[in-house]
């Protein structure tokens, strides 16, 4: 995305992978949900498609395959695969690539320039919006030679669009029919990746299997991933009847996010006889934003006030004594840990330059690098934080009726939080205790999981707990999030129903951005409008990853800078 590639035109194997990891044996992952759906690009039942099959973040692209690869241990750099080359110009107003004559689907058809025509054509018709959002500066789409496509662009294009591109999966033509893609489907699809479809126990289960012709096994940019001859990947219906899979040996891996349970879940005969590892990760890539977010699209959270008084009730120091053992540290920033950041730095005249058109869209307190959210005495009800609040509240037009928080319409203040597991239900409760001491009315609600996406797809809700995903080069995926154009399209991952000039702005300005300097100037920018909007309750981050493993399961010394890879990882016995 800037600068140049770190790797060299003949590397001879990733640097987070072991070119001489063992082959076979079988992978069992556990993972909490269930799915109905076989197709991972459409619109219906993109949330409940099987996982593994594309777009991964944990599993990698075992199926559908892009004509680049991204490197997991650069901020943003692509790498051929099924493209053997890649063509575009300085200004990167086109990209052609020629593909890999030998490149392959599993069923020994080979990948043409038509299927990439066809995956084009049904991405913009039916895939799910980012893609269209993606593909939308393509003015024209042409075939060049036998192995060639070209794409050229117009003038909405940025320097990203080629990287989102070349990242896009190439499904194979002859294996759908256009009259049903959009529907969801049950039968094994086809790709050119490392394995195919074995079995599926709909809701249950997912098999894989290895593909002994896969076409690209031997390429420097497969070499040392995709070790296990068989993955497995079984759906549990909560997160304790899959660790307790975990525990009996039936799933391989345990992916730890909880530090409660990190510390209090692993004194089992496994873990104390060494048969069970426990290892944590250092990782170089930003923390995710975790955060209650506010559906902005209802009318009792359209006013900021409103969402930055609710925000200074959420107790961090109590819930981090008292539910997780002091592990966790606060998030300020949706770009935690990282140079992108905005906490604790005042802006800079490059800033304050993109921000000017914008004077309302940054508090001062963000823009001069002192914002920090709110730091209780930890008791659960610190009455200093209650009367700022309700200072908040009062500015806001709200004041009480009796014991009721009653806003200007003479509404009481009351709303809805949407869970999906015991976990999220824990942190609700302890927000909802505080609010119920300013007399607001708190509701949980807790769904199955087809009906917590279903509400999340139409935005009915007020409120939910959602993870957002943070890299070292946000960009065009920011306005599925937080861009105007998506506020309103269903199925989008703008939770809170942005549609801010500023934020729109700052998105150009990112993925524009020539030079590492002016993307971290537009990045912060952005860090700050956002977190000055309120949007989201941030809430806290582990400052590492953490991972449970049976000892057979190795895996590099190397761990890349967005963190442990599973496709690295090897079964030895």
């Amino acid at each position: 995305m800037q600068g140049e590639p770190a790797l060299p035109a003949d590397f001879q194997h990733m640097p987070y992978a072991n070119p001489d990891a063992p082959q076979g044996g079988t992978m069992r992952y556990g993972v909490y949900g269930n799915f109905d759906n076989l197709n991972p690009v459409i619109v219906r039942g993109a949330l409940t498609t099987a996982r593994g099959i594309w777009f991964d973040r944990q599993f990698g692209n075992l199926v559908f395959e892009p004509l680049m690869q991204r490197s997991r241990d650069e901020a943003f750099t692509m790498y051929g695969l099924l493209a053997r080359t890649v063509e575009t110009d300085a200004e990167r107003t086109f990209i052609e690539f020629q593909l890999d004559p030998e490149a392959t689907f599993s069923d020994g058809k080979p990948v043409r320039p038509e299927d990439v025509l066809f995956t084009v054509e049904m991405l913009r018709e039916h895939g799910r919006p980012f893609y269209a959002n993606w593909l939308r500066p393509a003015k024209t789409i042409e075939k060049v030679g036998e192995h060639g496509i070209r794409f050229t662009f117009d003038e909405t294009a940025d320097r990203e669009t080629p990287l989102l591109i070349a990242g896009l999966p190439v499904l194979p033509e002859h294996a759908f029919d256009r009259e049903t893609f959009e529907r969801t489907t049950l039968e094994p699809v086809i790709g050119s990746g490392p394995y195919v479809i074995k079995s599926v126990k709909p809701g249950q289960q997912i098999v894989y299997e290895k593909d002994p012709d896969y076409w690209a096994k031997d390429r420097p940019i497969t070499r040392g991933f995709d070790n296990y001859q068989t993955i497995v990947i079984d759906y549990y219906r909560d997160s304790s009847a899959q660790f307790e899979a975990f525990k009996k040996g039936n799933n391989d891996v345990y992916l730890e996010g909880d530090p409660n349970h990190w510390r209090t879940a692993y004194d089992f005969p496994a873990v104390r006889d060494g048969r069970v590892v426990k290892e944590t990760f250092e990782v170089g890539a930003p923390s995710n934003m975790l955060g209650f977010v506010f559906n902005t699209r209802r009318e009792k959270f359209a006013d900021p006030k409103v969402r930055e008084a609710l925000a200074m009730l959420f107790d961090f120091e109590w819930a981090n004594t008292n539910l997780y053992y002091g592990a966790y540290e606060r998030t300020a920033s949706f770009f935690e840990n990282s140079e992108l950041s905005s906490a604790e730095i005042p802006a800079s005249e490059a800033e304050k330059a993109l921000l000017a058109p914008f004077p309302d869209a940054v508090s001062p307190e963000v823009m001069d690098g002192t914002y920090a959210p709110t730091v209780s005495d930890g008791s659960g009800g610190d009455r200093t934080v209650l009367r700022e609040a309700l200072r908040l509240f009062k500015e806001a037009g709200y004041d009480f009726k009796g014991r009721t928080l009653v806003g200007p319409e003479g509404r009481p203040l009351s709303f809805e939080i949407l869970t999906q597991s015991s976990e999220q239900e824990r942190m609700a409760l302890a927000f909802k205790r505080t609010l119920e001491r300013l007399g607001i009315s708190i509701t949980l609600r807790t769904v199955d999981d087809s009906q917590y996406q279903a509400r999340k797809n139409g935005f009915d809700y007020d409120m939910i707990i959602a993870t957002y995903a943070a890299s070292l080069s946000p960009g065009a995926e920011q306005v599925y999030r937080w861009g105007s154009i998506s506020k309103d399209v269903e199925g989008s991952f703008n939770y809170a129903g942005t549609a801010d000039p500023a934020i729109d702005a700052l998105i150009e300005a990112m993925v524009v951005a020539r030079t590492r300097e002016d993307f971290v100037t537009a990045v912060r920018a952005y860090d700050r409008v956002l977190v000055s909007g309120h949007y989201v309750i941030p809430l806290f981050h582990l400052p590492e990853q953490r991972l449970a493993r049976w000892a057979h399961v190795r895996h590099p010394d190397v761990t890349p800078l967005y963190g442990y890879w599973l496709p690295a990882f090897w079964i030895e016995r």
